[in-house]
């Protein structure tokens, strides 16, 4: 990456920046977490670009569109443009199912790190200085996986706990205030 590559926030759609309601379209259904948007701004504030990475298999299961799905993107784009000041740099999800044991048929979906690759390239994101926020392990491993470091924000949704070295968190978390705080600490020291 070049040094005019910025840092990114990677986050995880579903349980970690809205509340989870599973294979949710409805714009009307979508709920921030907590604190989130005076993170997220916080964060864009400083430089991050701001890039959702998210597991929708619902497409593949033929739960809803990818026309329903780019809605509910637009309208989440919105408003945290209204409600927070943050431009969302990137959108980018895995319409493809798991096998029958959960794991990964492709390269875009988390735990794999392919989303994340993707948006790097696309966006021009230096994965080194970016971060990874999730609900769940894939989503550290993701976020490991492409050369970021991870938190990961406990709000219940994990209920896998394998534990592997790729799996273990940079920092673990219940506050999205607290995740930010420890990002620009961390970003004032490189």
């Amino acid at each position: 990456m070049s040094e005019l590559s910025a840092p990114g926030i990677f986050v995880d759609k579903d349980g970690t920046l809205v509340e989870n309601v599973p294979y949710n379209v409805d714009p009307d259904l979508l709920k921030f977490k907590p604190g989130a948007l005076r993170a997220l701004a916080a964060l864009a504030a400083r430089g991050f670009a701001i890039v959702v990475v998210t597991n929708q298999s619902g497409v593949a299961r033929g739960y809803f569109t990818r026309t329903q799905l780019t809605r509910l993107r637009d309208a989440l784009a919105r408003r945290l443009a209204e409600e927070a000041g943050v431009r969302l740099k990137g959108f980018h999800f895995c319409p493809h199912e798991p096998d029958a044991h959960g794991r990964p048929t492709c390269s875009c979906r988390k735990p794999r790190p392919g989303m994340l690759l993707e948006a790097s390239r696309m966006h021009g994101i230096d994965l080194e200085r970016s971060w990874m926020i999730g609900d769940t392990l894939d989503d550290v491993e993701a976020g490991r996986r492409a050369g970021c470091r991870t938190i990961f924000y406990d709000s219940g949704g994990e209920t896998r706990w394998r534990m592997a070295p790729l799996r273990y968190p940079w920092s673990l978390t219940t506050d999205w205030w607290d995740a930010a705080r420890l990002i620009l600490a961390q970003a004032m020291h490189r």
